[in-house]
């Protein structure tokens, strides 16, 4: 389709490029696992690859006619940023990422994005969602740092079309809206989760982490199945909306999905149409392909090592986490189909009636319209609801206590 452009999350396979390209994919995003300083999500999140497996991913990627954008967006540094170790740290990575022609770094952190405009020219910047621009004073904030493309905070502005609109006409640099995004409506847990994730990739920081957001995340969303509908996912069929009021860049996640899940998901963006369930295309795990065989760099060993640490938490009171990440299909291949189940096709015009709806001015609780329509269109088993939640429950309950480190 001319005119929309994906930028597409990459799992370091050399061949997800080439098969990304015929769907308008212009660029693949990624990072190393841990760095100087950290990004979007958890070391223990995604494969452990190397700088030459990294160089030599971009290389192939600009052969096949895309982009490489390498994400340095952390919320938080730890202040590292205004040391000198910091400094050369932060000054290491962007000189290897120059020198093997990385066009295009995301960024969420001002200072940063004035280092990069003001020391390496030769690299466009891209804002991240981590940024939190939701408004057109914080887009032209950001513009007039020299941003040449901002991606909108979609918690509270996706399905906000007036603002998105009034955000479209106070900038002239590129927008790109996140279409695949699973968090909870306006998420309270955000600012946390996002400086949690970002210290825990970070070379220098502590990596270790419970993810206490997750859970209680994936605790409301199963207790509440209208959740799945407040968040702020693009359907492929409701691009056209957005292309309507400007909007003609979007993003596609996950970067530990499988290759052949990534090039699905494009593709049904492309096309504009995904028949079957949503839960596919936008829910960041439950794949039913194995990782293994596009992340070979990837093992068991690696995705749980992070977690047996015996001097900072009690290895016991984790064993729920281990049973509960591999029911919801987390860092496990998927051995059944979800029990999630959204028909797509039965959310034909859903987004249509937000429109004029005012949802961020309105009390969900009062309002109650995504709660009438989830129960007719989202399915959850009950049994694999009871025992993830009872999981959930147990593992929060660990940690509110304290016995999770006794």
């Amino acid at each position: 389709m001319s005119g929309v452009h994906f930028s597409v999350a990459t799992n370091f396979d050399n061949g997800l490029p080439r098969r990304l390209a015929p769907y308008s994919a212009v660029e693949v995003f990624g990072k190393l696992s841990r760095d100087a300083v950290g990004g979007g999500r958890a070391s223990y999140m995604l494969a452990p690859i190397s700088k030459s497996i990294l160089e030599e991913h971009a290389r192939e990627t600009n052969r096949n006619g895309l982009a490489f954008d390498y994400l340095i967006n952390p919320a938080c540094m730890g202040n590292r940023e205004f040391t000198k170790r910091g400094q050369r740290d932060l000054r290491r990575l962007l000189d290897w990422l120059s020198e093997i022609g990385v066009e295009w770094v995301t960024i969420s952190l001002p200072m940063l994005l004035e280092i990069v405009k003001t020391r390496y020219p030769n690299i466009k910047t891209k804002v991240g969602v981590y940024a939190q621009v939701n408004s057109p004073a914080r887009a032209r904030f950001w513009e007039e740092l020299g941003a040449d493309c901002i991606t909108i905070e979609p918690l509270t502005t996706n399905r906000n079309f007036p603002r998105l609109r009034a955000i479209r006409e106070s900038v002239k640099c590129d927008l790109q809206l996140l279409a695949n995004s699973t968090c909870l409506k306006e998420c309270p847990l955000s600012p946390y989760h996002m400086v949690s994730l970002s210290h825990a990739s970070q070379s220098h920081g502590e990596r270790f982490m419970v993810d206490y957001c997750l859970l209680t995340c994936s605790a409301l969303k199963l207790s509440d199945p209208a959740n799945y509908l407040m968040s702020p996912w693009i359907r492929p069929e409701d691009l056209r909306l957005y292309e309507a009021i400007g909007y003609s860049n979007f993003k596609i996640l996950e970067r530990d999905a499988p290759t052949d899940a990534l090039v699905n998901r494009t593709k049904a963006y492309y096309e504009r149409r995904f028949d079957g369930n949503l839960i596919e295309i936008i829910q960041p795990y439950g794949y039913k392909e194995s990782r293994s065989k596009t992340q070979p760099h990837r093992s068991k060993l690696w995705d749980f090592r992070a977690f047996i640490k015996p001097w900072k938490v009690n290895p016991a009171r984790l064993l729920p986490w281990r049973e509960f990440a591999k029911m919801r299909g987390m860092l496990y291949q998927s051995e059944h189909d979800s029990p999630i189940y959204i028909d797509n096709r039965t959310l034909d015009g859903f987004v249509e009636s937000l429109i004029d709806h005012d949802c961020a001015n309105r009390d969900c609780a009062e309002c109650r319209y995504c709660h009438a329509v989830a129960q007719n269109v989202v399915k959850i088993d009950p049994k694999y609801r009871d025992r993830c939640l009872g999981l959930a429950q147990r593992l929060l309950n660990d940690i509110r206590s304290g016995a999770m480190w006794k």
